[in-house]
C-alpha cells in the first residue's frame, strides 16, 4: 500500500489505516493517509481491506469485523499460515476473500508475492489486487498449496540471499578489498544477476555456462561450491522452511 501510493496507484486520501497504538500509524500518516484507531470504522469506509495482522491476532479481528462485512468487500489477508478455509469460516459466507504473501522487498519495490483467491473471489478481484501491487514488484496468482512452498523460497528466502552476499563481500575482503566496497560489489552482483535471470527468461544453468570459460576463475571457483555441496544446503534450507510454515499454519 505504502509504495502503491508513491507510485501514484491509490490517493493517500483514499486509504485508511487502522492500528491499536499510533506507533504503528506514523509511516501512513506521513505519506498523508487517514488514520484510525477503529477497524469497523475502516469497513463502513472502504471496499478493499488489508488484514496485516500477527496470526494469533486475525481471529479476534475477524470476529470483530464480521457484522460489517458486506458483499462488497474484498478482504485481502497478509497473516501467515492462516488458510482460506478458516478465513471463511471466520467471515460471513460468500464473502469474497483472497490469501496473499508478500516477502521484505517490497519495501523497495522489488518484492516478490504470491496470492491465492477464495471460492467467492472471482477474476475481477484477483485482477484488482494483481494490479495494485505490481508497483511492489512480482505478483502472481498460485494454488494456495504454493504459499507455504513461497515462504521457504522467497519470503525466508531474502535471508539466505544475504547470507550468501554477506559471505560473497567476505571472501573479498580476505583478499585484501575494503569492506564497504566489496559489500557494495556483492550487493550489485546479485542485483545484476537477478536482473538477467528475469529478463532474458533463460533457466539459471544455462546463465551459469555463459559465464565459465575452460579452465578459467569461475569454473574452479564452482568446484569449491559443489564440493561444499552448496545447492543441495540450499535446497534443504527452502525444504525446511517451508515444513516449518506449514506446522505453524492455521487449519
Amino acid at each position: 500500500m505504502r509504495k502503491g501510493k508513491e507510485s501514484g496507484k491509490v490517493p493517500a486520501a483514499n486509504i485508511l489505516a487502522s492500528a491499536p497504538s499510533e506507533r504503528n500509524l506514523g509511516a501512513f500518516q506521513e505519506f498523508g493517509c487517514r488514520t484510525t484507531h477503529c477497524n469497523l470504522e475502516v469497513l463502513q469506509d472502504s471496499t478493499l481491506v488489508f488484514l496485516a495482522t500477527k496470526p494469533h491476532i486475525l481471529p479476534g479481528v475477524l470476529q470483530e469485523i464480521r457484522p460489517a462485512v458486506g458483499s462488497h468487500h474484498v478482504i485481502v489477508s497478509l497473516a501467515a499460515g492462516i488458510t482460506l478455509s478458516a478465513l471463511q469460516q471466520l467471515l460471513p459466507a460468500r464473502t469474497k476473500v483472497l490469501r496473499l504473501m508478500p516477502n521484505l522487498p517490497c519495501v523497495v519495490q522489488a518484492g516478490a508475492m504470491v496470492f491465492a483467491r477464495g471460492d467467492s473471489a472471482g477474476d475481477q478481484e484477483a485482477t484488482l489486487l494483481k494490479s495494485l501491487l505490481s508497483s511492489c514488484g512480482l505478483c502472481e496468482e498460485v494454488p494456495e498449496s504454493y504459499i507455504n512452498i513461497h515462504t521457504g523460497l522467497s519470503g525466508s528466502g531474502v535471508a539466505y540471499v544475504y547470507l550468501f552476499a554477506e559471505a560473497l563481500a567476505e571472501g573479498a575482503v580476505k583478499m585484501g578489498m575494503p569492506g564497504p566496497l566489496a559489500s557494495r560489489i556483492a550487493a550489485q552482483t546479485l542485483l545484476g544477476a537477478a536482473k538477467m535471470m528475469l529478463e532474458t527468461g533463460e533457466h539459471p544453468a544455462k546463465l551459469r555456462g555463459d559465464v565459465c570459460t575452460p579452465g578459467g576463475t569461475t569454473i574452479h571457483a564452482l568446484h569449491q561450491l559443489e564440493k561444499g555441496a552448496l545447492r543441495a544446503t540450499v535446497m534443504s534450507a527452502v525444504e525446511a522452511a517451508t515444513n516449518r510454515a506449514h506446522e505453524m499454519g492455521y487449519k
